[in-house]
């Protein structure tokens, strides 16, 4: 069987089944504050999801298996947007640097990710691994998923 990479799978559908596995492994400790927070000063409300953070953790792990090493400059640049400010014209604002931050030192504690000499963290070789077999199961079950169904009669 070939083998499965992340970029060989949609983003929305691994970033969803990364977060669900995180969920259940039950390893992911949820900051106390992530129910009282706004991700980004450019929101104006806290996220609805009540597993906003497995979500956020996932997609980091994924943004760092595209793009490594990565900061936490870089991943509040990746979940920064347009900041309106009425009348005035909107401007780009980085997301939350906490958020960020907290985001990367749990997939630290995780061991998939490690700080990197050069700065940033990068994926170990156990998070590549981890992340290719997550890829893997959703390819099988999209495959499992659009088999014809073969009905046989006697």
């Amino acid at each position: 069987m070939p083998s499965v990479s992340v970029k060989d799978v949609s983003q929305q559908g691994f970033t969803k089944a990364f977060a669900e596995f995180l969920k259940k492994s039950g390893k992911v400790k949820v900051p106390d504050w992530a129910d009282l927070v706004k991700t980004a000063k450019f929101k104006e409300l806290a996220p609805y999801d009540d597993d906003w953070f497995y979500t956020r953790v996932a997609a980091v792990a994924r943004h760092i298996y595209m793009r490594s090493p990565v900061g936490v400059g870089a991943v509040q640049k990746m979940f920064g947007a347009r900041q309106s400010r009425g009348t005035a014209p909107s401007h780009f604002c980085k997301s939350s640097g906490a958020v960020a931050r907290k985001a990367l030192q749990t997939l630290e504690t995780l061991k998939l990710v490690e700080k990197a000499p050069n700065g940033g963290r990068r994926l170990t070789s156990q998070g590549h691994r981890d992340l290719d077999r997550i890829a893997a199961q959703m390819k099988v079950a999209a495959k499992a998923k659009s088999a014809p169904i073969v009905v046989t009669t006697q």
